[in-house]
């Protein structure tokens, strides 16, 4: 191939969509996910996908997890995974994750929570491994990874297979 100008050239590159959220727990170490009322991965970490205007992908996450659960989070970015996953019939772009660590939310904290009824209809805590049984295991093991990445404090990439 030729050398194109760079207006042109980005019309040759694949699509993809991103999204962002963040891992939340309490203070025993378990983590914080959000049933879907749109019956989408049924639970979520708070989050979502990264629009226009969000000037990164971590803003997409703290405004997302506001919208959805009234939480105001302002520390710094603290990436624990990057998630891919390629296009697929009933998701026709790349999509590519980014999930920052919320740290640790108090009773209180929790106690707070307000979700949007449109898309979350209630939030649950519970150990690692209750999880395991509660979801998918396509969505459990990103849950793993995330979990991992924080208890190792390294980042971590998770990469799901082509469609078969």
């Amino acid at each position: 191939m030729s050398w194109l100008p760079p207006e042109e050239y980005v019309r040759t590159l694949p699509n993809a969509t991103m999204y962002a959220a963040l891992y939340f727990t309490d203070v025993d170490g378990d983590p914080l996910f959000l049933r879907s009322a749109l019956g989408v991965e049924t639970w979520q970490f708070p989050g979502g996908n990264v629009e226009h205007g969000d000037a990164t992908p971590f803003a997409a996450a703290v405004r997302e997890c506001g919208e959805e659960t009234g939480i105001e989070f302002d520390e710094p970015p603290v990436l624990l995974l990057t998630h891919f996953l390629p296009a697929q019939p009933r998701w026709p772009r790349a999509k590519i994750g980014f999930i920052f660590d919320g740290g640790t939310l108090t009773d209180a904290e929790l106690g707070r929570i307000v979700l949007d009824p449109s898309e979350h209809t209630e939030w649950l805590v519970q150990p690692i491994g209750a999880w395991k049984a509660t979801m998918s295991p396509r969505s459990f093991s990103r849950v793993a990874a995330v979990h991992e990445a924080r208890s190792s404090r390294s980042a971590t990439f998770l990469c799901e297979p082509p469609p078969a």
